[in-house]
């Protein structure tokens, strides 16, 4: 059971994270962002999925075989163990979703229609808490960072995809985006990963470690030069010039007061 978890987890980071910088923001400004059409279905016990990406011209969002906590995670921006409350079904329902706008919208303008659906469909209601927690804090390191910058416009990829257990490709990435996946993969540590490190742009980069916490019976199938691959702490230090620091911090959490089902259309 616990190899299946962590494999489940490992394609969960490949194809459902899709682009989720920052933390859980103020509603927007300008009015109410809502897409023009959105089907909302459950999906099949034996679908397979597990993916959630923003359509590639931007007029749009589609989910495949993908739980609602999980559409509130990358939604909302914050991690799933920061997410409170709400009945099992929030994990355990997988849900196929096909969201179309009139025209074409940048992500952040995407995300809020799609914090609305989850208001307007499944009539989700919730407040933040923030609380002194355990973090890590992501800085540059003294020997100066080692990613590559990409000044390329905005193409609506997933910016960050993993081939093979402990390598992690990134193009055309945010730092909070990048900050969001790191504590997604130190889920066991219940740490949040914040930004301190002044970067602004978008950066590509390669990213190989070994795991931490492997089950021993995936361990046991490993070659010898996966396991001898540094930690991830190791690994972003020498490879991508970051430093990822152990301390207190303020953390939200994300309190969901009442959910339901949807209507299917």
């Amino acid at each position: 059971m616990r190899y299946r978890a962590f494999v489940a987890m490992l394609l969960v980071g490949s194809v459902a994270v899709a682009q989720a910088p920052g933390a859980v923001q103020a509603p927007d400004s300008r009015g109410r962002l809502e897409f023009e059409v959105a089907s909302i279905r459950q999906a099949k016990p034996d679908q397979r999925g597990g993916g959630i990406k923003a359509a590639a011209n931007g007029a749009g969002y589609t989910a495949q075989a993908v739980p609602v906590k999980l559409m509130i995670a990358l939604m909302y921006r914050i991690p799933v163990r920061q997410i409170k409350g709400g009945p099992g079904w929030l994990d355990s329902d997988l849900y196929n979703v096909e969201a179309k706008a009139d025209k074409q919208y940048n992500l952040d303008d995407l995300h809020t229609m799609y914090q609305n659906m989850l208001i307007d469909r499944f009539k989700l209601k919730f407040h933040i808490e923030t609380k002194e927690a355990n973090a890590y804090v992501l800085t540059v390191d003294k020997g100066g960072l080692k990613m590559k910058v990409n000044d390329k416009p905005q193409d609506f990829e997933i910016p960050i995809k993993f081939s093979g257990i402990g390598v992690m490709n990134g193009i055309r990435v945010p730092v909070p985006y990048f900050c969001w996946n790191l504590g997604q993969l130190m889920q066991d540590d219940e740490r949040p990963v914040v930004d301190m490190t002044g970067l602004t742009g978008y950066y590509d980069f390669t990213l190989t470690y070994l795991p931490r916490n492997l089950p021993e019976e995936l361990r046991a199938n490993l070659p010898q030069d996966v396991l001898d691959r540094p930690s991830i702490f190791e690994a972003l230090r020498d490879q991508l010039g970051l430093k990822l620091t152990a301390q207190k911090g303020p953390v939200q959490y994300f309190v969901i007061d009442s959910v339901e089902r949807p209507s299917e259309n």
